[in-house]
């Protein structure tokens, strides 16, 4: 089977427009997650994690110069700016990669541009870019990918999943190169419909905490490209070595009790990769800060035997960024990787979970040769990568 690598990347959030500047507001324990008022979204101020406007027009503006569009800015949606900024820093070095006929598109996001059902932006859109279809439309012409766009949209697990189908695909031999991207907006339609569940935190999300009340959203997006070739990375090569996806049956919205099915998708991805329980130096973990996930989550991790291995959750510094959560996550742990270095869980203090787990608490240098990331959204879906460098 076909190795596949991952070569290039970034990330877009409150933090910063690229991953260098995401992972440099990390290490100096900055958060993102600011308590916002703004009545179009939500009718009291909220804790939210929000990519800085002036700064996304401003970058996107001088892109279309570049990229010679003669439209307007305003003819592109915020979350397609917020794509179309973040493939063109992925592409950064690898500019033919896009017409190859050897590169697949793959998209990631939960709810598109769900924002333009908003009564503001009736006469300002066509009413069919509201559709993932036509979306993908958009970023593919954009950038003159010769295929269109797979599109997935699984509910928080939507990031993960899109990795997973890219690098089936490049294994298969059906492409050589994948450039993978998630991404989503704050909107009153995401925000009402967190809120109806409860599951909103008044203050700034602290996952795994024993105090934790609920999860903080975010918006954001990031980039990867996956190649069969390592490609000229200045460090250390790291390669997507197993990935699986599982299903509880459980309930449309509240997760597994027993943990078993996330623990199922994390074993069988360990089987892939030939690793055991001991190979893995960290996990980056799902961690909503909700009640019921980080507890499942961390019996899942318990019964596969991980409790020893590093954990954190990366949403403390820029909320769950749903679509975008499985890829600028995963850029930030393999980030970790090259650096040798791992980041302190943001909002962790008291442990609060019934399995007790070794939450990172302090960045610090050490060897991190194996990676899982996991994640688990609405209607019971889980999914588990590992990342491995060579």
């Amino acid at each position: 089977m076909r190795l596949v690598y991952t070569i290039a990347d970034n990330i877009i959030t409150s933090l910063g427009f690229t991953t260098a500047e995401n992972t440099a507001a990390i290490r100096q324990n900055m958060s993102g997650i600011h308590t916002i008022s703004d009545p179009v979204l939500y009718p009291v101020p909220l804790p939210l994690s929000q990519v800085d406007t002036t700064v996304l027009d401003s970058e996107f503006g001088m892109l279309l110069q570049l990229y010679k569009k003669n439209v307007p800015a305003g003819s592109y949606t915020r979350l397609e700016k917020m794509f179309i900024l973040s493939i063109h820093a992925t592409l950064d070095g690898y500019a033919e990669m896009a017409a190859n006929p050897k590169t697949l598109l793959v998209i990631s996001t939960t709810k598109g541009n769900i924002n333009l059902l908003e009564g503001r932006y009736k006469n300002q859109f066509n009413h069919k870019r509201v559709y993932l279809w036509e979306f993908g439309r958009i970023i593919q012409q954009f950038f003159g990918f010769r295929h269109p766009p797979l599109i997935v949209s699984n509910a928080c697990i939507s990031g993960l999943v899109a990795i997973m189908a890219a690098s089936r695909f490049i294994q298969s031999g059906l492409y050589d190169h994948a450039v993978v991207a998630g991404g989503d907006i704050a909107s009153e339609f995401v925000i009402s419909g967190f809120q109806s569940f409860q599951a909103l935190s008044p203050a700034p999300c602290k996952p795994f905490d024993l105090h934790r009340t609920g999860l903080s959203l975010g918006e954001g997006c990031g980039s990867m490209i996956l190649s069969v070739s390592p490609g000229n990375a200045t460090k250390s090569s790291v390669r997507i070595t197993g990935a699986a996806t599982t299903n509880d049956a459980n309930h449309i919205s509240g997760p597994s009790r027993t943990g078993a099915e996330l623990s199922q998708a994390i074993n069988l991805s360990m089987n892939q990769a030939a690793l055991t329980p001991g190979d893995i130096d960290y996990i980056s973990a799902h961690g909503t800060a909700t009640p019921y996930n980080d507890e499942m989550e961390s019996k899942a991790i318990d019964l596969s035997r991980l409790t020893h291995v590093p954990v954190n959750s990366f949403k403390g510094y820029w909320g769950h960024t749903l679509g975008a959560a499985g890829i600028i996550e995963s850029v930030a742990a393999i980030t970790s990787m090259k650096d040798n270095f791992l980041y302190r869980s943001a909002g962790f203090d008291t442990p609060g979970v019934p399995v007790p787990l070794n939450v990172i608490t302090s960045h610090h240098h050490t060897a991190v040769n194996t990676c899982l990331k996991t994640a688990s959204g609405f209607g019971g879906c889980n999914a588990a990568i590992i990342y491995q460098k060579d």
